[in-house]
């Protein structure tokens, strides 16, 4: 006599979904707002997975990846503390690196400009570029104004729980234009840069990040400890 053996296929797939949204999640379908372009999943193309898991790279690097994501105005601190904190990483140990908002739009963002739409696909490829950094195993900085909430919002969807941790640079306009170092405030004020975040263009400010700083209070060393510390006390270093 055969044996046969039952199972129950649903409760399989199940567990199968349940144990590949505990890694690293595929790309969700996005749209972009680039006129004449559409970035929406075509039907022969198809998501591949690596052999590597995102567990075995950490394991080979000794540490956890994550994303750190520093937003907040212009002259805010963002690409000093980045570029601090990814000293001290490195320093450290950790594989570390900073996407930051001015370099990028030298070459894989240089076709953008500065109204909303393109704005929102800058951010919208620095995710995915970050997304993609956190799944080699090594850590993002990213230092960008990223004012609109849902775009930042957008990074929680494509990211598993917990390998995000957004920073948000707390300091007050009127400080940011006495910092001015690069001068675009005055540009700004003058009516010579449009759009800009803070004078023409609104700043979306996070409700719930996982750090917030008051850049206009702190030194940069005790801005950096605040982030080490969250980061220590929650076991991500």
């Amino acid at each position: 006599m055969a044996l046969v053996i039952e199972f129950d296929s649903s409760r399989l797939e199940q567990a199968n979904k349940t144990k590949a949204e505990k890694t690293v999640n595929p790309p969700k379908t996005e749209t972009s707002s680039l006129p004449g372009t559409t970035l929406s999943k075509k039907k022969n193309i198809f998501y591949n997975t690596s052999k590597v898991s995102l567990e075995e790279r950490e394991r080979r690097n000794k540490h956890q990846s994550f994303i750190l994501w520093l937003t907040g105005l212009s002259g805010s601190g963002k690409t000093t503390l980045a570029r601090e904190l990814e000293r001290i990483l490195f320093e450290r140990g950790y594989q570390v690196m900073v996407l930051d908002g001015d370099n990028v739009r030298h070459g894989l963002c240089c076709d953008l400009g500065f109204s909303k739409a393109d704005r929102a696909e800058n951010i919208r490829r620095i995710r995915e570029i970050a997304k993609l950094i956190m799944q080699a195993g090594v850590i993002p900085i990213t230092a960008f104004i990223s004012p609109y909430r849902q775009d930042r919002d957008q990074l929680r969807e494509i990211v598993p729980d917990g390998k995000l941790i957004e920073i948000f640079l707390e300091c007050p306009l009127h400080e940011c234009e006495k910092r001015d170092v690069k001068g675009l405030y005055k540009k700004a004020r003058a009516g010579l840069i449009k759009n800009f975040t803070g004078i023409d263009d609104p700043f979306e400010e996070p409700l719930n990040p996982e750090i917030r700083i008051n850049t206009h209070k702190l030194t940069v060393a005790e801005s950096l400890d605040q982030i080490l510390d969250y980061l220590q006390e929650r076991g991500y270093l």
